[in-house]
Formats: structure tokens, sequence, C-alpha cells
């Protein structure tokens, strides 16, 4: 499966972004999909990710309640709603997928596949 990530950008601390990645390739709902994000110099870090039917999400805690994901699988498409921006959210932000079969998981090598990852700049 390919994924492309789409809709970073700058916003004001206390703003909101959404985040999309789109699969080809193989259908979304083979896999469990997740959102990590990296700054520079520092691990890519988990961020949330979302079981193969929608049912179950998971969170860092740095981001429950201001972050939801969310997945349409007819589009193909996972989504990362971004509210109540912090500065220190700054990152580029990936997408990432494993096997359905797999479930949720925090951990960056438990992921096969990932997007290109997008600029998420927040001002303060």
């Amino acid at each position: 499966v390919q994924l492309q990530a789409s809709g970073g950008g700058l916003v004001q601390a206390g703003g909101s972004l959404k985040l999309s990645c789109t699969a080809s390739g193989r259908t979304l709902s083979s896999y469990t999909m997740a959102w990590f994000r990296q700054v520079p110099e520092k691990e890519r870090e988990f961020v949330a990710a979302i079981s193969w039917s929608g049912t179950y999400t998971y969170y860092q805690d740095s981001v429950k309640g201001r972050f939801t994901i969310s997945r349409d699988n007819v589009k193909n498409t996972v989504y990362l709603q971004m509210n109540s921006l912090k500065p220190e959210d700054t990152a580029v932000y990936y997408c990432a997928a494993r096997g359905r079969d797999y479930g949720l998981g925090q951990y960056r090598n438990g992921y096969d596949y990932w997007g290109q990852g997008t600029q998420v700049t927040v001002s303060s």
C-alpha cells in the first residue's frame, strides 16, 4: 500500500488543522492506521492509532482531548483532526499502516508502511 499525507501548514497556537492520509494500492480496511510525528534530532513519536473498522482508538497522553483520529474506508483515507494546537505540536507528521490483525500499537517498528510526512508548524 502507498500512503500520501497532506494537510499540514502554519497555524497559530490555539488553532486547528486536519491532516489526511490517502491510501492507494490496497483497500484501507486491511490495515490498522496510525499517526506519528518527528522533530529534528528526536525519535519519531506515536500520536494516535485507529483500528481497521474505526471502533477503537488510542492516543498519546499529550494529545488526548485535542486530537481525533478517524477514518473513511470508502474513501481510503484516515484523518487527524488537531484542535487547540500548541507550539510543541510542531513536527513533521507521518501516517503509517500495519496489518489489521495486529491491532493498535505505539511503536514505530510495528508499522510496515509509511507516508512521506507533512509539516505542521504552530506559532506562539
